[in-house]
């Protein structure tokens, strides 16, 4: 019995520390999200967001998929955006419950190529929050990003001209009183 106890704590604790192990180094796509305290470097941004205007525009694409229990529309409003590295960027996504119930979705992320993740960071999204959409709501979900200026500097980046901000929103496990619904077990 302690066995499968440990086996479902596990699982619930793996999916944080992993979003956290990703969110930190880039891997498996994920940017890396800026962040610190006040006073430290990586809260200070002004000096990342210098916009390197002797570079080449970068084409930054969307994605949007939503997973098949959930019945929302979830789409970009623009196909593309064209940003030098270190200048901002402001995309919207708008989600739209076709059901007719309130439902909870969570949205998960990721950058492609993988090795641009590093560089593409996130001032402000909607990302991993809960996002409660009422019946037949349609809502507009900002994401305000920029890709850092060290990817001039990364031979991997060499020859990368497109990256792809891919997204996906998940159903959050909720009962119809708003209460947590653990998976079920074996």
């Amino acid at each position: 019995m302690s066995a499968i106890l440990g086996t479902v704590a596990l699982s619930y604790g793996s999916v944080p520390l992993y979003k956290m192990i990703c969110s930190q180094t880039g891997w498996g796509g994920q940017p890396i999200r800026v962040h610190g305290g006040p006073g430290s470097a990586e809260q200070d941004i002004s000096a990342r967001v210098v916009p390197v205007t002797t570079a080449k525009r970068i084409r930054v694409t969307f994605n949007a998929s939503v997973s098949d229990v959930l019945p929302w529309k979830f789409v970009p409003q623009q196909r593309e955006v064209r940003v030098l590295p270190g200048e901002t960027a402001l995309a919207f996504y708008t989600a739209t419950n076709r059901g007719d119930k309130d439902i909870i979705g969570v949205a998960t992320y990721s950058v492609t190529p993988a090795q641009c993740a590093p560089y593409f960071s996130k001032i402000q999204c909607f990302c991993f929050e809960e996002q409660r959409l009422n019946a037949g709501e349609t809502v507009d979900m900002p994401v305000f990003f920029y890709l850092d200026p060290d990817l001039l500097n990364d031979l991997n980046m060499k020859g990368v001209e497109t990256v792809t901000l891919n997204y996906t929103f998940f159903k959050a496990r909720y009962d119809d009183n708003g209460r947590f619904t653990p998976p079920a077990t074996l």
